[in-house]
């Protein structure tokens, strides 16, 4: 079994993924537009529309997570959980923590905790709630 996180990002999946790219290096393994898909009754899509991904999968390192411009209309509500990075030097924390947190809020500053040498929390410009922890 696995459990992936599926994220709709309310019709700014392309920007969310440059910014993924740039600031952790995330790639699009896959990403199928609306205007791909087959025609299906009662589901069409505005022409506005037709260019968003309905669905997509996204390599963040070792791992991939599921995600999608969302559904017409509808506000992507990013609550009650955070994506952790891990795994990295102390200074790529600080560095991917100041690149996440750009335009965004951050809400425990990077620093060093009696249980890692950097850990921060952030909410970055997309609502995404995200931890950077850097064991020792």
């Amino acid at each position: 079994m696995q459990v992936q996180p599926y994220l709709d990002f309310g019709g700014r999946f392309d920007e969310a993924v440059a910014f993924y790219g740039k600031v952790l290096g995330a790639q699009v393994t896959f990403a199928m537009r609306y205007k791909d898909a087959p025609p299906s009754p009662g589901m069409e899509v505005p022409d506005d529309w037709k260019d968003k991904v309905m669905h997509a999968n996204i390599q963040f390192g070792e791992n991939q997570v599921m995600a999608s411009d969302g559904r017409r209309g509808e506000r992507p509500a990013f609550s009650g959980f955070s994506l952790s990075v891990g795994a990295v030097s102390k200074d790529e924390g600080q560095r991917i923590f100041d690149g996440l947190s750009e335009d965004g809020q951050v809400v425990v500053p990077y620093q060093k905790t009696f249980w890692a040498e950097g850990f921060g929390m952030l909410v970055d410009r997309f609502g995404m709630s995200w931890m950077v922890n850097c064991e020792h």
